[in-house]
């Protein structure tokens, strides 16, 4: 079981009715329900005759492919994952899927069309938050209660919060399946050459990072290597912040209300122990202007040994360094303690997307019998593929054929709209990608500091209108301060700014949330 997976009883659905915005614990009441409602339940009642007994209806339904590609002869419509969804909920289900490029912008144009679908997925809260206060989406509440009881099981009470608007649920949300990103890689065979323990305190760190500059951490005679690494918009830095205590742009409480991290001293604090790490020379120069694909190249060709890692990378940048260098051992860090004894990295929020159903939709019944689906009995099938074809189990575990997990690829269209919370089967998938990648590991070593936000409520009207500019005011100062362009009292500066250019409203307007749902 994932450490990190929250479980949710369903005595709080009955809970769920009649709050207030963003306040609800998400659903109106369904303990009450008929248990043969769902098909899952049904189905355990009455075998294979199950799906017959509720109503067929067609449904048309809008998700994001991500510019996935189907086998030769296949489409969205096409294909055995749709037409296993259609057999297992008497459902006739036409796929609509716009370009991966621009989608967004092709939800607002199928949004001004005189021909609605009956649902839409967007990860965009915003997007989301605009269509409720259109009164453009409609409420789910008496569809989740009579037809849901899989998606309120795996959904978090909080998630349902999120998507919960005077006290009617307007979504039905996809979670995240992982808790963060990033945690600490090092070089264990550099640090033995230099005779060096893995780093556990922020200091530590700075000596191993000064070390594997200064000292020829890879015995090539060359002044080759860097002590650290960063990434473009001051990406790959959340462990750093996290022995702060916090992570850039997050509400966190302060004194009874919620303050915003990128303003608090500790965020001073610690622009100024990277700056001093810049000044040093200990981060590579170009960090500014490293993108994802030559951020990944410097660690593959042996020039960091030291870095933030997402935690995929065991099978990224990681893995073909020591394809390139056999000697090359990487390792997991403890996340790096701070002055007052803390460690962090940022936390995701629980929501990955939304499942919205336009008001002038008559099948919003349809569309959550769907979904539940998806979300409960169908999702091994959608996550994994379809067994003994793309995976097996051979010793209590499940194997992989990868020239299949890659044909079937496409079906993670259907799996990833609508995931559940902490899925047993998403810590098997990743098993058995290699167990060698230590990927659950990384998972639950996030899981343990992740920061999360204390906000979790949907975008405010002064977030829609301020937040563009005051992330890139943000970039702007904390770069520069990085540098040494900016000095670090020039942080003072900043927050002053930031108050005036939308901050104070935005924090005014958190504040009136955290007052209703603390």
């Amino acid at each position: 079981m994932a450490k990190w997976k929250q479980t949710v009883s369903l005595a709080l659905i009955a809970a769920m009715a009649g709050l207030t915005a963003c306040s609800s614990n998400g659903n109106g009441g369904g303990s009450e329900a008929d248990p043969a409602a769902s098909p899952k339940a049904s189905n355990e009642a009455s075998g294979n005759n199950a799906t017959a007994e509720l109503e067929k209806k067609s449904i048309k339904v809008v998700f994001n492919n991500g510019g996935r590609k189907f086998p030769d002869g296949m489409d969205e419509n096409n294909n055995p994952y749709i037409d296993y969804i259609r057999e297992n909920t008497n459902l006739d289900i036409t796929l609509q899927i716009p370009p991966a490029d621009g989608y967004q912008d092709a939800l607002n144009v199928i949004m001004a069309s005189g021909e609605l679908p009956d649902s839409l997925y967007t990860w965009d809260a915003s997007w989301f938050e605009s269509y409720v206060k259109q009164k453009a989406l409609q409420p789910l509440n008496e569809a989740l209660e009579k037809y849901g009881q899989d998606l309120l099981k795996n959904i978090p009470e909080d998630a349902w919060k999120t998507v919960t608007i005077d006290g009617k649920i307007y979504a039905i949300p996809s979670m995240n399946a992982v808790p963060g990103n990033e945690l600490m890689y090092v070089r264990k065979d550099w640090l033995d050459n230099l005779g060096l323990q893995p780093p556990k305190t922020l200091e530590e760190y700075r000596e191993v990072m000064r070390a594997f500059k200064e000292d020829d951490p890879d015995g090539d005679n060359k002044d080759d290597t860097y002590g650290f690494i960063l990434a473009e918009n001051l990406a790959r830095m959340a462990p750093l912040l996290g022995a702060h205590g916090i992570q850039k742009g997050m509400w966190t409480e302060r004194d009874g209300k919620l303050v915003n991290s990128s303003t608090l001293p500790e965020m001073k604090d610690a622009l100024a122990f990277i700056a001093g790490l810049h000044k040093d020379g200990l981060i590579d120069p170009e960090w500014m202007l490293n993108k994802e694909a030559n951020f990944s190249e410097k660690i593959a060709s042996g020039q960091v040994g030291l870095f933030s890692a997402f935690w995929y990378d065991t099978r990224g940048p990681i893995l073909t360094s020591q394809k390139n260098d056999p000697k090359a051992e990487w390792i997991a860090l403890d996340f790096p303690t701070g002055p007052q004894g803390k460690q962090g990295t940022t936390g995701y929020g629980y929501i990955a997307g939304y499942n919205v159903v336009p008001v002038t939709s008559k099948n919003a019944d349809a569309v959550v019998r769907m979904l539940n689906f998806m979300n409960g009995e169908g999702y091994k099938t959608l996550l994994l593929g379809f067994e003994n074809e793309v995976w097996k189990t051979e010793n209590g575990k499940i194997v992989t054929d990868f020239e299949k997990h890659n044909e079937h690829i496409y079906r993670q269209t259907l799996g990833e709209s609508i995931r559940p919370y902490g899925a047993e089967e998403e810590r098997a998938r990743l098993d058995s990608l290699g167990v060698e990648f230590k990927l659950n590991d990384n998972i639950d070593r996030i899981a343990e500091v992740a920061i999360r936000d204390q906000y979790f409520g949907v975008p405010t009207t002064g977030m829609g209108k301020h937040s563009a500019d005051l992330n890139k005011l943000e970039t702007e100062y904390f770069t520069e301060i990085i540098v040494g362009k900016q000095p670090i009292e020039a942080f003072d500066k900043f927050v002053e700014e930031w108050k005036k250019k939308g901050g104070d409203v935005i924090t005014e307007e958190v504040n009136a949330w955290y007052a209703e749902n603390k």
